[in-house]
């Protein structure tokens, strides 16, 4: 059931929004509004050291020494946070992986910064998200 509510705002900040609602696709400030309540409800789940789904995105050189077995160790090590990895090739030196996880806020975290913290790993990235059982 949806329920209707009205907010006021200035001026310049409803311009801001509007070309926020804009630039990102939305149909209208309704959607827009509903996605920033969930994200922030999917930050306060992180926050909460709850249980999450999340992303470990990973760009590294394949040719830098005990890299791929240092990587294999931590994810060894938090087996259980793991739901799937995928490995790509992108070129001669430098390898894609992307860690599908599921588990407590705190331990992914942690993961995740032990693997992005390795020498070699040129760009790495934890993208959070929800399980979606605390989302309505």
């Amino acid at each position: 059931m949806l329920k209707r509510f009205s907010i006021s705002l200035e001026e310049e900040l409803l311009a801001q929004f509007d070309a926020f609602i804009r630039s990102r696709g939305y149909v209208n400030r309704s959607e827009a509004v509903r996605d920033l309540i969930r994200r922030d409800f999917v930050n306060g789940e992180w926050e909460e050291d709850g249980e999450v789904v999340g992303v470990v995105t990973l760009v590294y050189d394949h040719h830098q020494p005990q890299l791929q077995k240092r990587l294999a160790d931590i994810q060894h090590d938090h087996f259980h946070l793991i739901t799937s990895t995928t490995h790509v090739h992108m070129d001669h030196h430098n390898c894609l992986e992307v860690v599908i996880v599921k588990g407590r806020a705190a331990q992914i975290q942690d993961m995740a910064a032990q693997m992005i913290a390795l020498r070699g790993v040129k760009n790495g990235k934890l993208t959070t998200a929800s399980t979606g059982q605390a989302l309505p």
